[in-house]
């Protein structure tokens, strides 16, 4: 029996192939200095309260001062977290993670008294002190956001309770990243040459691509045995988590937890609402694009391990991560030299940690802080997806970079809503790209299947999510238990509406909830729909060699948080508080399917 392949130990990963962290801190004792230095700081967080109503130089130094602070934090944050997602099981980066998070709960709760002391302010005051003081003028924005969440503010007491508690608030999504990441031990299955590996979670990802069903089989059906059989532990974590953003909405004043979600953005709720019901009545599409593939798979029945298979066999296209590189520098051309400038020093100065070994967290993101660089997590394999993974994670990173390198620290931020917009943008150049380069049939049929994949998996997909992350919460607010018999009942429902009767009812996948790192997040799964739609009209606009409309996408990708998400994104050029520009999208989406279906039929005659 050949022996099992097992992922590098991380001292065993070169180490051009991982970040460089030691631009953060070029030693474990700089960190600490770091740390103790902000630590000793807060203790004299006391000596700013109460100041802010004696003067218009106070009150911006007190502004200054609550920055500051939270800039260090930032940062030492952003390096613990990184070291301990290299290799979730080290404990030494454990414990350096776990530190530098209560150092951010310290953080939270010594300047909790800010905003609540802003707010004890008449407008008329604060207002007075940006016409006495020019240096408060950077700061308007700022302030207009804490003034309109005036009726949510509690007494400062009060805030500073709920500051110190972040770290219990926090807990329930810790415990699922650990035993998700670290803890979970996956069966040996076999790959398609027979041999044996050791089931991760990004080994799992390239099974499924898998041409051969029962290899799709074997590890659907062993993954998701390990979710059964803990599935009342994960029913109680997320049930935690979601009763914490229910409660901390309740004591806030809000109608609901996504109503205080998402007026951090500042984001009316009829986007979200508009985004399921414009999405459930497209699903005739997607459950046509689900026939489409139990026809081109040749099977009786179509289940849910099928459907991230290529539909045209063996993927013709894949690329090394050096390939994906050359690559992804042809293919975003379009956004222009001065992008194409922070791509390259991505590459270059090992921005990127590109490689899964024993331990890392899973999955890809792209993560900083206004000191840092902005660093991309990969767990690489040499697949179509792994591009566009690359591609997506680079328009974050780069979107970051931007916006750090334009805007001042209090705006060198930009809100969830807007993220995944840049990633999405640079997915769809690419698709367009591709399509436009490769001329082969079958290669073509392939970038089809894979963009409509992508879009299935983007904004079908997450808005299913959605729909469930609603549910999830509104359930809990009405008093239901979260048990693990009830989310999975209402999920494979849920999957069946989604996909439609064409595919098998599928018991393993009434548990896929258990394993969705977002449903520990506050209401973040529909920007990925929302965020690809208006990605679709603004990569179209770019690929079109208008140059206004990039000039106003650079635009938005420097503007940070200067000012509230929708109107960044009305200038450039995308209203988000309408339905058109999801349908749109599905209109892309129609018109590809249609596509695929002609090639395909083209392919077939030849």
């Amino acid at each position: 029996m050949n022996q099992a392949k097992q992922l590098p130990t991380r001292t065993e990963v070169p180490e051009a192939l991982t970040w460089d962290l030691t631009q953060i801190f070029p030693s474990e004792q700089s960190f600490e200095t770091a740390f103790e230095s902000l630590a000793s700081e807060l203790k004299n967080a006391d000596q700013v309260k109460g100041t802010l109503k004696i003067s218009a130089e106070k009150f911006l130094a007190g502004i200054e001062y609550i920055l500051d602070i939270y800039r260090k934090a930032e940062v030492i944050y952003v390096y613990a977290h990184l070291k301990n997602d290299q290799d979730t099981a080290n404990t030494t980066y454990q414990g350096l993670y776990a530190r530098a998070s209560s150092l951010i709960a310290q953080t939270s709760e010594a300047v909790s008294w800010f905003e609540p002391e802003v707010l004890s302010l008449s407008d008329e005051t604060i207002w007075d002190y940006f016409e006495q003081e020019p240096k408060l003028a950077v700061y308007r924005h700022f302030v207009e956001q804490i003034l309109a969440e005036r009726a949510h503010i509690l007494p400062a007491e009060q805030e500073a309770l709920l500051a110190g508690a972040s770290e219990i608030f926090g807990s329930a999504s810790d415990t699922f990243s650990i035993m998700n990441n670290a803890d979970l031990k996956f069966p040996i299955v076999k790959d398609e040459n027979g041999d044996e590996v050791q089931l991760t979670h990004g080994i799992y990802g390239q099974l499924m691509e898998s041409t051969n069903r029962n290899v799709r089989k074997a590890a659907f059906e062993a993954l998701y045995e390990v979710y059964h059989q803990f599935r009342n532990t994960f029913a109680q974590t997320l049930s935690s988590h979601v009763k914490g953003h229910n409660y901390k909405a309740k004591v806030r004043g809000y109608k609901s937890a996504r109503e205080a979600a998402l007026a951090s953005n500042h984001i009316p709720e009829n986007v979200y609402d508009t985004l399921i019901l414009v999405v459930n009545q497209y699903l005739p599409l997607l459950h046509r694009y689900v026939e489409l593939r139990k026809e081109l798979l040749s099977v009786s029945q179509l289940h849910m391990y099928d459907m991230y298979t290529p539909l045209l066999a063996e993927a013709p296209v894949k690329f090394t991560y050096e390939e994906a590189k050359a690559k992804t520098l042809i293919a975003l051309q379009p956004l222009g030299e001065e992008y194409l400038a922070i791509v390259e020093e991505a590459f270059e100065n090992r921005w990127i940690d590109v490689v899964e070994n024993q331990g890392k967290r899973s999955g890809a993101y792209s993560s900083g802080a206004y000191d840092t660089n902005p660093y991309i997590l990969l767990n690489w394999h040499d697949q179509l997806n792994e591009l566009f993974t690359l591609v997506h994670e680079m328009g974050h990173s780069v979107h970051s970079y931007f916006t750090r390198h334009n805007q001042p620290y209090v705006y060198g931020d930009y809100s969830i809503f807007l993220a995944e917009i840049a990633s999405t943008t640079n997915e769809n150049i690419l698709t367009s790209h591709l399509l436009e380069t490769e001329k082969d049939p079958k290669v073509r049929a392939y970038i089809l299947n894979h963009y409509l994949d992508g879009f299935k998996g983007t904004i079908f997909r997450q808005t299913q999510f959605a729909e469930f992350e609603h549910f999830i919460h509104t359930e809990d607010a009405a008093g239901k238990p979260l048990t693990s018999e009830h989310l999975s009942t209402y999920y494979g429902e849920l999957n069946k509406k989604y996909y439609g009767s064409v595919i098998e009812d599928d018991p393993e996948i009434k548990d896929e909830w258990a394993r969705i790192p977002h449903f520990y997040y506050n209401y973040y799964v529909y920007q990925y729909a929302t965020g690809f739609s208006a990605a679709s009209a603004l990569a179209k606009k770019i690929v079109a060699e208008d140059k206004s409309a990039l000039e106003a996408y650079l635009n938005y990708l420097k503007a940070g948080s200067s000012d509230y998400p929708i109107e960044v994104m009305k200038k450039a050029g995308v209203d988000m508080t309408k339905p058109e520009y999801i349908e749109d999208a599905m209109e892309v989406f129609a018109n590809r399917l249609d596509e695929l279906e002609t090639l395909v039929a083209e392919i077939k005659g030849q």
